[in-house]
């Protein structure tokens, strides 16, 4: 029985220490260079309802170029060299909200068959419509504060549009990404990959306006690995 139990142990201690070597970090930014575009304002004039719930102009969320010169909404993902293994799923949920007659986030990035949820804070009806090509679409009705919408994907899929039959201008955009290592940009720009096996890889950016670039990536174990992004009003 005790050389059973030192053989436990010591199986034990070369699992974890399998679960930390050979991890590594990715960090970045996406940049944008030249004169940032100017955000127009979407006429909410068509739903009164739409409009008041605002005290400000509401402006177009296509192109964000952050005070620091980065930008945001941008999908930095691992695209290719990672181990043919399948990863787990969160088994957390990511938000999807409908406030003001916007979509918040603009763009979300979720593992495939990871649950989204999304609801309705308005006091009005929206139609949810996912124009996916890859996953089954759906377009499905959501009244005043009604119960969640819980929706999953099966596969991979970049940049979803997610639009409202009811509201022409309500848009936002979900990529679906086979394995764990993703980022959306927020308002500095930046990213980090965490937990990325030792190895070389295809990192690649994506933005809904400019478009794809990808860069070479090598990961060392339990190293940071850094790269760097740039846009231009030309990149599309």
């Amino acid at each position: 029985m005790r050389v059973l139990l030192v053989v436990l142990v010591l199986l034990g201690g070369c699992h974890r220490e399998e679960a930390v070597v050979g991890t590594g970090r990715v960090s970045g930014r996406v940049a944008f260079a030249g004169s940032a575009p100017v955000r127009v304002k979407l006429d909410l004039s068509a739903n009164p309802t739409c409009e008041r719930q605002h005290l400000r102009p509401v402006l177009s969320e296509d192109v964000i170029v952050n005070k620091n010169g980065t930008l945001r909404n941008t999908l930095v993902w691992v695209k290719s060299g990672l181990p043919d293994r399948k990863w787990s799923t969160p088994g957390s949920a990511v938000q999807l909200s409908q406030d003001g007659c916007v979509y918040q986030p603009h763009v979300l990035a979720v593992m495939t068959g990871q649950t989204i949820e999304i609801s309705n804070t308005d006091p009005l009806n929206h139609n949810v419509h996912a124009e996916a090509v890859t996953n089954a679409a759906f377009n499905v009705a959501q009244p005043p504060r009604a119960e969640k919408l819980l929706e999953r994907f099966e596969h991979q899929e970049l940049m979803i549009p997610i639009t409202c039959g009811v509201h022409a201008w309500m848009r936002a955009y979900v990529s679906v990404i086979g394995n764990p290592f993703f980022a959306v940009t927020g308002e500095d720009g930046a990213f980090e990959l965490k937990g990325v096996p030792a190895g070389t890889y295809v990192l690649e950016a994506v933005h809904e306006k400019y478009g794809h670039l990808e860069r070479p990536l090598t990961v060392t174990a339990q190293g940071l690995a850094r790269v760097d992004f740039s846009y231009t009003e030309s990149s599309r």
